[in-house]
């Protein structure tokens, strides 16, 4: 007899602590990796003066060290131009590209405690964060010869690949599962490249590098391992 309360108070108590453990995870579990797609319009800074809005779209994959430290690996395609025949020296482009980067994100959720406000809690998914990555540009279409002034040439090439500096700010909006876990997210962000040459828009002048600016809205889908974290993720409480 006593062995048998033994056994069964052994069991109760093993059966409160799964119980206990399993509610400590509600809202805590995460998916360790998520792919998406985005949408965005760059806009060009180079050797041109008029600025156009042209298109963009990438696909990602990332790890999810945690809900707020994300790892990403981006492929973009789109278009880049600039100028027209009324600019000064008369110069204009228009350049298809691709890149691809890898970037490390930090949310502000992985530094704030926000159990205890709901203004913290709307900031959590706040992010920024920077990488690197290679350009790839072909032109398209070109003006070398200026229409402002005879005979006046910019040198270049049609083709380049560069090493560039993605710098992204941004918000992740998170949906959550029956679960509670964070299944689907849609990312709003502005991210600012930095090339480290003046070849993209096919003009070699001066000394300040090419760069393009772009703001892109995307959807990402978790998927794979199922993870926790040491706090709630989700919105309520």
């Amino acid at each position: 007899m006593v062995k048998l309360i033994a056994k069964a108070t052994l069991l109760t108590l093993i059966i409160c602590f799964s119980v206990i453990i399993s509610k400590a995870q509600v809202g805590a579990e995460f998916a360790q990796f998520d792919v998406g797609a985005s949408a965005g319009v760059n806009q060009f800074y180079g050797d041109v003066v008029t600025k156009k809005s042209t298109q963009a779209f990438s696909f990602n994959i990332d790890f999810n060290q945690t809900p707020f430290v994300n790892y990403i690996l981006e492929g973009q395609f789109g278009k880049l131009a600039g100028g027209g025949v009324n600019d000064q020296l008369g110069r204009q482009f228009s350049a298809d590209y691709q890149y691809y980067a890898f970037r490390v994100q930090f949310q502000l959720g992985e530094v704030i405690d926000y159990s205890q406000s709901d203004f913290a809690n709307s900031m959590k998914n706040l992010y920024a964060g920077a990488g690197v990555g290679i350009i790839y540009g072909k032109i398209t279409s070109i003006n070398r010869y200026s229409t402002q002034i005879p005979g006046y040439y910019t040198p270049g090439e049609d083709k380049s690949n560069q090493t560039f500096l993605p710098l992204r700010v941004g918000y992740e909006f998170k949906i959550f599962n029956q679960y509670l876990q964070p299944n689907i997210k849609i990312d709003i962000g502005y991210q600012y490249n930095y090339i480290f040459g003046d070849e993209i828009d096919g003009f070699r002048s001066g000394h300040l590098n090419d760069s393009f600016s772009q703001f892109t809205v995307g959807v990402k889908f978790s998927v794979g391992v199922i993870a926790s974290y040491r706090k709630e993720i989700n919105y309520f409480h």
